[in-house]
């Protein structure tokens, strides 16, 4: 009886045992595929960034070890480029943290049409890039555009001005497009996130006393502190890499005040011919995007204490 007893847990150990294999034969032809699709342009583009790839046919590349990225780290164009890169992010994540987290405040305190407006934010966030950049390129029109004839009709300015050929302004009106597109994606996200929250502390904070803003900043703030760790990674690795919205409504200028890192890299991959130079440019762009997280993480990531 002892042996009998003793066996039924074995067999069912190698029952799961073989199931767990058959899945794993079942999942490897997927992983091969995932692997092949984002792991081998990774390694390639890697090694790519140690040559002189120059574009053609029958051009030859030759190994230069770390000479692209030297080249780069010398160049006072790459660092006044990471320099416009990183007030793009700058200013753009931190309007749309403010903004998000006053449209995600008022959505939850429930005013009359609150309900129209959540849906409302969907629209802006599901134009595509491409499609929202263009929009606002005709807005910006120094002919036609609609700024122009709303501050016409409103007297602020007296002649049609052509806004994208300002160096001072350009990056701005970029920003301000790129502001309407991903706001209502951080509202969203936080809009959530205040909605799991419980309500028994912010009651007892108004029964102590606390006024609405001191309720928001002690109470709400910091439990909404993974909800705004999320969004801001996010929005920071996509605001860093920024080229679309770039690409369609100045095309890098005027006067190269818009290019961005991206920008840079695609020029030199593709109109500059220099493909191992944007190869290096695409690591140093991981690169510092992993650095940025790293530091949101470090200031705003508190895990729960047991």
């Amino acid at each position: 009886m002892m042996t009998k007893t003793s066996s039924i847990p074995k067999r069912r150990l190698s029952l799961r045992q073989q199931d767990a294999r058959f899945a794993w034969l079942l999942l490897i032809p997927s992983l091969l595929v995932i692997l092949g699709v984002t792991l081998w342009p990774i390694v390639s583009t890697f090694f790519l960034s140690f040559h002189n790839a120059p574009t053609g046919l029958n051009q030859i590349r030759t190994f230069i070890g770390l000479e692209n990225y030297l080249v780069l780290l010398r160049d006072r164009t790459f660092w006044e480029t990471i320099n416009r890169t990183l007030y793009f992010t700058g200013v753009s994540v931190s309007l749309e943290l403010i903004l998000g987290l006053a449209i995600a405040q008022l959505i939850h305190s429930k005013p009359w049409g609150w309900q129209f407006l959540r849906f409302s934010l969907i629209i802006p966030w599901a134009v595509p890039t491409i499609v929202n950049g263009a929009m606002w390129h005709w807005i910006y029109n120094g002919d036609f555009g609609a700024l122009n004839g709303i501050l016409m009709q409103l007297g602020l300015i007296k002649h049609y001005v052509a806004w994208l050929t300002l160096p001072s302004m350009a990056m701005n009106l970029v920003i301000v497009a790129d502001l309407w597109h991903t706001v209502p994606f951080v509202a969203l996200i936080l809009q959530s996130a205040l909605a799991t929250l419980p309500e028994e502390l912010n009651e007892a904070a108004m029964m102590d006393g606390a006024n609405a803003i001191q309720r928001f900043i002690y109470v709400r703030l910091p439990l909404l502190r993974p909800a705004i760790l999320v969004a801001l990674i996010v929005r920071t690795v996509e605001a860093f890499r920024v080229f679309d919205i770039v690409y369609i409504i100045t095309s890098g200028g005027p006067a190269f005040k818009t290019i961005t890192i991206s920008y840079l890299t695609y020029l030199n991959s593709f109109s500059y011919g220099k493909q191992g130079t944007g190869a290096a440019l695409s690591f140093l762009i991981s690169i510092i995007t992993i650095i940025l997280a790293f530091i949101y993480i470090r200031f705003l990531y508190r895990p729960e204490e047991n």
